[in-house]
This record gives C-alpha cells, sequence and structure tokens, in this order.
C-alpha cells in the first residue's frame, strides 16, 4: 500500500483513538471538576468553587472505619499474594515441570472469571469455612484477585534473570534454598516491591468480592456504592473519588518506576555475581 493510501487510513485510526480516549477518559476528569462545585447536582454551568465537600470527609466517621479496613485488608492480601505470587513463579520458572505450570496457570485463572462468580464461590467457600462475612474473608478473596498481578509480574522478572547465575552459585556449593535467597531475590527485589504495590492496588480498588464477603466491615469502595444511594452524598463521593484517583494513579506510577529502575538497574549480570553474593 502506497503512503497516499495509508495517509486516510491513519487519519481515521487516529481519530477513532482519539474519540475512544475521550470517552473513557472524559468522564474520569469530571469527577475532579465536580468534586469542587458549590451545588449537589453534577451539571452544568458550575455554581461556584468550594472545598466543603472535601472538609466533610474528614468528619465522617463511618468513612474513616471503611478507610482503615481497607488499608488493612490490602496490605494483608498484598502480602500474602505476592509472598504466594513469588513462590508460584520461582517453582514455574526455576524449577520447571508439568505440576509447577500447571499451578501457575491455576494462579493467573482468576483474572478471566467474572467477578460475580469469584464472589458467589468465596462467599460460600467461606460460609462453610466458618469465617463468614468478615475481615478475614475479604483478606483472603482480595489474595486470589491479586494472585494473577504477582504471578505474572514474578514470572517476567525471573525469567529474565540468567539461568548462569544459580548454576554458578551451585558449582560454589550453595544449595537451592540459598540461591534463591541471596541471589535470585535481591535481583528481584524491585520487581517484588512492584508486584505489591499493584496487588495493594488492586484490592484497595476492588468492589465485587469485597461486596459479598464485607459483611459489618466494609471496605472503601463498598461504603461508596452505599453512599450514591443518598443523592445529597453524591459531591462527598465525588471528592472522596477523586482523592482515591490521585492515590491509585501514585501508586500505580510508583510500582511502574520502580519495575523500571530494576530492569535498568540489572543489566546483563555476569554469573560471577553469584560467587560476590554468597560471601558472607
Amino acid at each position: 500500500m502506497s503512503a497516499p493510501d495509508a495517509a486516510p487510513g491513519g487519519r481515521w485510526l487516529a481519530a477513532y483513538v482519539g474519540a475512544y480516549l475521550v470517552f473513557l477518559y472524559l468522564p474520569i476528569v469530571l469527577i475532579p471538576l465536580f468534586s469542587f462545585n458549590d451545588s449537589i447536582q453534577a451539571a452544568f454551568p458550575l455554581k461556584g468553587f468550594t472545598l466543603a465537600w472535601y472538609a466533610g470527609l474528614f468528619a465522617n466517621e463511618e468513612l474513616h472505619r471503611a478507610l482503615f479496613t481497607s488499608l488493612v485488608v490490602g496490605l494483608c492480601a498484598a502480602a500474602l499474594a505476592t509472598l504466594t505470587g513469588v513462590t508460584v513463579a520461582y517453582m514455574d520458572v526455576v524449577g520447571g515441570g508439568r505440576t509447577a505450570r500447571l499451578v501457575s496457570a491455576l494462579a493467573r485463572l482468576p483474572i478471566l472469571i467474572p467477578g460475580v462468580i469469584v464472589g458467589i464461590a468465596l462467599l460460600i467457600l467461606a460460609n462453610l469455612a466458618g469465617l463468614g462475612p468478615s475481615r478475614a474473608a475479604i483478606v483472603l478473596g482480595h489474595t486470589l484477585v491479586a494472585l494473577p498481578t504477582t504471578v505474572v509480574i514474578m514470572r517476567s522478572r525471573l525469567k529474565a534473570l540468567p539461568r548462569s547465575l544459580g548454576e554458578a552459585a551451585m558449582d560454589l556449593g550453595a544449595h537451592e534454598a540459598t540461591v534463591f535467597r541471596r541471589v535470585l531475590l535481591p535481583l528481584a527485589a524491585p520487581a517484588v516491591a512492584s508486584a505489591f504495590l499493584l496487588a495493594f492496588l488492586t484490592s484497595f480498588d476492588e468492589f465485587i468480592v469485597a461486596f459479598f464477603l464485607a459483611g459489618t466491615d466494609a471496605t472503601l469502595p463498598v461504603f461508596i456504592w452505599s453512599q450514591l444511594r443518598f443523592p445529597k452524598a453524591l459531591p462527598g463521593v465525588m471528592a472522596l473519588g477523586t482523592l482515591i484517583l490521585a492515590v491509585s494513579v501514585a501508586v500505580a506510577t510508583g510500582a511502574e518506576l520502580i519495575r523500571r529502575r530494576g530492569l535498568r538497574g540489572a543489566g546483563p549480570v555476569p554469573a560471577a555475581a553469584a560467587g560476590a553474593a554468597l560471601q558472607a
């Protein structure tokens, strides 16, 4: 296809991408805009500028409890998902074998299952286990939801590390556990940090599973959903949504910067580094 023939197609593609981005992000941009509007109606023209909706967030005790629950659940779920993801990825990449590949595939499967199905299944399992809807049940559910993210990140990082590192360390007399702890894990530390941050963000923003498992311990997304039934609470919800959006972007950006810095800093690692890492 010649350049003149390709130009119209390129313009149509650019127009389509532009329209898609506007459709996707314009509503998100409107949330911060209306959060400063001095009116309970989310409509144009704007009535005036105010910070009252943000000030009201600090006096809402129910919001504080939901935020505390989300932070506790997010940190616990991220820790469990990262620990499990590191283990599964190491078993898949380094250990190999059919069982390791099967476990790795099953760990990544929840991302393909509809959230409603996962929520119902976890609710049944929590009731059978005697947990019921509770904070512990949400932690376990969010661990399952965040696990695919940690496994994918850790698999890609461990696959990028030369196998010669482990082989050289074993030639020097190191056991497999020592190779993992003192050679592979330090080199994969940025990926571990990135996986933890993204797992925390996944848990913090997750709604469907938390809705089924919350009980009396509502997370922040469940609290926001409950407030949408009251029209007068809409400006406060938009103010809260703006803060959550800012934090989510900051955490996601930090995770990506850590991951990229780890990739740049690693570079081609010589096998001799394994011997240096094993020195006391």
